[in-house]
């Protein structure tokens, strides 16, 4: 183990450390009141909702396939990805602001195509990340990690616990995983980001608020990926580059 690695590991630590705590008391209330909303939309509307989000994602990550560069950590060392995935994640924090901006200056009707969007954005971030650390997204496992790298990064204190656990022991999981629970990856991605989103569609503010969620958004999402991708390489390197 080089020095580098020494220093990931020590990264590693701070971050577990950090998934293993509680989120805000705000945040934790905000969970309850949207559990309660949750509970009273009727089933047929969840499953419309949960349908939406399937096709959607899995559409955008047939597309996201189609455009991204494979093997683009080919050769590489870990602290030279992980300079490639700083610089990825910079460039597409700064689409997800311009994004945000320009569809929170539009009132509500373009703040409502936000989502698309930017999940679009996401998943092709995600791509790219899975691409710099060495592993195909062709494959149909890497397209479930990411999906779970997603779930992690947008998800309740209880969900991402139980979605760490998986990614920490993903060689020894993947095998018994099927299909992602749809219902469940909606409702949890929608609860995440619901507040930021709808001060968005505000007039007056929403360009800002727009450009400001979708960073941070995006911020999060890359320290997420970079730290799963580094733990799994870390764990068991790369076979299907």
């Amino acid at each position: 183990m080089n020095e580098y690695e020494i220093k990931v590991y020590d990264d590693l630590s701070e971050w577990k450390r950090k998934l293993r705590k509680d989120s805000s008391l705000f945040a934790r209330v905000s969970k309850k009141a949207q559990t309660k909303v949750n509970q009273m939309i009727p089933e047929k509307v969840h499953n419309v909702l949960t349908e939406s989000i399937k096709n959607m994602v899995k559409a955008t990550l047939a597309g996201s396939d189609f455009i991204t560069k494979k093997q683009q950590g080919s050769g590489l060392s870990l602290a030279e990805r992980d300079a490639l995935m700083v610089k990825k994640t910079a460039s597409f924090r700064k689409a997800a602001a311009v994004e945000g901006a320009g569809t929170g200056a539009g009132g509500i009707f373009l703040g409502l195509a936000d989502f698309p969007l930017l999940l679009s954005i996401k998943m092709k971030f995600l791509f790219e990340a899975a691409s710099i650390y060495g592993f195909n997204p062709s494959v149909y496992e890497e397209r479930l990690f990411i999906l779970h790298v997603f779930q992690l990064a947008f998800s309740s204190d209880e969900k991402r616990k139980e979605t760490f656990s998986i990614i920490d022991n993903w060689e020894e999981r993947k095998a018994g995983l099927a299909e992602m629970d749809w219902k469940e990856f909606q409702q949890e991605y929608r609860d995440y980001i619901d507040l930021a989103k709808m001060l968005q569609l505000m007039p007056g503010i929403g360009a800002v608020v727009g450009a400001y969620a979708n960073y941070n958004l995006l911020d999060h999402l890359g320290e997420t990926a970079m730290n799963a991708y580094r733990l799994r390489i870390l764990k068991s390197p790369p076979a299907n580059e």
